[in-house]
């Protein structure tokens, strides 16, 4: 049996966390923005969801990799993390799903982990300190704390960076896979969707809900788009800072008025940006499957699955756009509509993946958007 190899997570304030290298191991740093997630299960779909391009996740809850890995549950077509950190990692797992293991999944797809730190401290730290850079080490690198530290210091930041074409499709597609299980779909609507970095389980619930469904890179023309009239446009999540994405907002303000939009996390931010409204950076982000939303109109409060670090500034908000919900633990921005226009989007995740289904029936929101335009 191979021996533990010591691995290194070095922040870039300057604090240390040792642990036990898994999957990829990492000779030379590996660097990203260290965040955390709070959900209870759901690791492989956090490891494949595009938004997290560029960052490091670490788990907040201790056991990672009990019911082992399969085919069915990604994201998208691979992970697109830079890193995984957890206090404990299953190399066995018991599950008549699984058709592998976690150390083994995270080594097959060139992603870097790191096991056996207190997770709950670095937790707590990114929560008073905030998100920030990070590397990840192994082997004798992981001996040389002060390069690490520099290098974590050194690494590029998310702000103001693409990530965007990172993660997204270099061709139009077609997507008709409902949810397993679900019923065969009756096809009333076309939509496209622009792919900024789309979870599977988005595409599955538009076509649950009877939508034949092209997908189309993120820089797609809006001509090409009106061109294949649709019956609705949906505009997706995806990773880092939308301010850095401006052609996507330049297709969004092409499109509104002329098709039904539905936008969903950096989809929400995108139509707020085409629509003159500025984000922020956050102090440390939503991340995880627990978040209180409210909604403004029926004052019902929803539990929601979340991922996202940037936010809409509701000072900036147009008068065009009404804010649709709140989130209970900061009352940031979770929701918006055009007042005129067949346009709304949410900051959170309807279709979860991992996380609750209170919020699946903006999805028929949709729907109902396009019956009715």
């Amino acid at each position: 049996m191979t021996s533990p190899r010591p691995a290194l997570l070095a922040l870039a304030d300057g604090r240390i966390f040792r642990g036990t290298a898994v999957g990829k191991l990492a000779d030379q740093p590996v660097a990203g923005e260290v965040v955390f997630n709070t959900s209870l299960t759901g690791y492989q779909e956090i490891l494949t969801d595009p938004s997290y391009r560029g960052q490091m996740v670490t788990m907040t809850y201790p056991h990672q990799g009990n019911y082992g890995v399969n085919g069915v549950d990604v994201e998208s077509r691979h992970p697109f993390l830079t890193g995984f950190i957890m206090r404990e990692c299953e190399p066995l797992p018991s599950n008549f799903r699984s058709e592998g293991d976690l150390p083994g999944y995270l080594e097959q797809n060139g992603i870097v982990g790191i096991e056996g730190i207190d997770t709950r401290a670095l937790t707590c730290h990114i929560r008073d300190q905030g998100a920030q850079q990070a590397v990840i080490v192994s082997g004798r690198a992981a001996e040389d704390v002060e390069a690490a530290v520099r290098a974590a210091r050194s690494a590029p930041f998310i702000e103001g960076r693409d990530l965007v074409r990172e993660v997204t499709c270099d061709a139009p597609y077609e997507w008709t896979e409902p949810t397993p299980g679900g019923a065969t779909p009756t096809f009333r609507y076309k939509v496209v969707a622009y792919d900024f970095g789309i979870k599977r389980n988005i595409l599955r619930m538009l076509v649950d809900a009877g939508c034949r469904v092209t997908v189309v890179p993120a820089d797609h023309p809006a001509g090409e788009v009106l061109a294949m009239q649709p019956d609705g446009v949906f505009l997706s999540n995806g990773p880092g800072d939308p301010a850095a994405v401006p052609y996507a907002a330049d297709r969004i303000r092409r499109l509104l008025g002329n098709v039904p939009l539905f936008g969903i996390c950096l989809g929400h931010q995108l139509l707020s940006l085409a629509l003159g409204a500025k984000t922020f950076k956050m102090g440390f982000g939503h991340h995880g499957g627990n978040q209180p939303v409210k909604d403004l109109a029926t004052g019902k409060v929803e539990i929601s699955a979340q991922n996202h670090g940037f936010a809409v500034d509701p000072g900036t908000l147009p008068d065009t756009l009404e804010v649709t919900h709140i989130n209970l633990n900061d009352d940031t921005v979770e929701g918006v509509r055009h007042k005129m226009l067949p346009a709304f989007s949410v900051q959170y995740h309807p279709e979860a993946a991992p996380g609750p289904h209170d919020s699946a029936y903006l999805f028929k929101r949709f729907t109902d958007l396009m019956d009715a335009n």
